[in-house]
């Protein structure tokens, strides 16, 4: 750049502030997955997976602060409205503007519930795989960020902090859900609930079975006592006798 060229047209490149210390963070932060996942094995307890999780979350909160700010729903009327889970393929993803549109094509008589949804499920405008999530799974989704985390460095490009930051959401969730305490009642809605030993098969859930009980209970119809005239006394029946004067 010549003396008399103005500074605002130089094309240099300015890493940008806070890039060199954030990248650091995150290297260190995923140069231990490598040592918790070897020493995991098929069938582990949940527990084990714990720390998977905590250093995945980590690096992923680091990764998504050194990514440009992200659009949840992709639309620049409403970035940071709610999303539509269940959006057509070809539509955005801003509840607000599909519903817009669903009114317009029902108002002229189209079906936009026989639209196919999504193929890719988003959560805050990260990626969300689909089950089933095994140990085969998360160590592919690691072995996808180790693979990006190589080319890595103060001059890549935002792109690439995006996709390193789906890729750490993916094998964060994977971590999560298999850090979950196992279904052992078989019971969808309490899965990590303790079992009831006299419950009969299929309602081991103590938490169901003690529902089960209470709605029983509550069911039955309640013995009413014949009422008192006034001016008389109920006769009681005493459990013990009265002690001698």
């Amino acid at each position: 750049m010549s003396p008399q060229e103005p500074h605002g047209n130089s094309r240099g490149y300015s890493v940008p502030t806070g890039r060199p210390y954030a990248l650091k963070e995150l290297q260190a932060a995923l140069g231990s997955l490598g040592d918790h996942l070897a020493e995991l094995y098929d069938g582990a307890h949940p527990a084990e997976y714990e720390a998977v999780a905590d250093a995945l979350y980590t690096a992923f909160q680091t990764a998504a602060a050194l990514a440009p700010a992200k659009s949840y729903t992709g639309c620049p009327e409403h970035p940071n409205g709610a999303l539509d889970p269940e959006a057509p393929d070809g539509w955005g993803r801003c509840l607000i503007c599909n519903a817009r549109r669903r009114l317009g094509l029902r108002a002229q008589g189209s079906r936009a519930a026989s639209a196919p949804a999504a193929r890719e499920q988003r959560r805050l405008g990260y990626p969300v795989p689909e089950p089933p999530y095994t140990l085969q799974a998360l160590r592919a989704c690691v072995r996808t960020v180790e693979d990006r985390r190589f080319h890595l460095g103060f001059s890549s490009p935002a792109e690439e902090f995006v996709q390193i930051a789906d890729d750490l959401h993916r094998a964060f969730i994977v971590a999560r859900e298999l850090s979950r305490p196992r279904n052992a009642s078989g019971c969808s809605e309490h899965p990590g609930a303790p079992i009831d030993p006299d419950a009969p098969p299929g309602e081991a859930c103590i938490f169901c079975a003690g529902r089960k009980r209470r709605a029983q209970r509550s069911a039955q119809t309640p013995e009413m006592l014949p009422r008192i005239r006034r001016g008389e006394r109920r006769k009681l029946q005493r459990r013990f006798e009265r002690p001698p004067g």
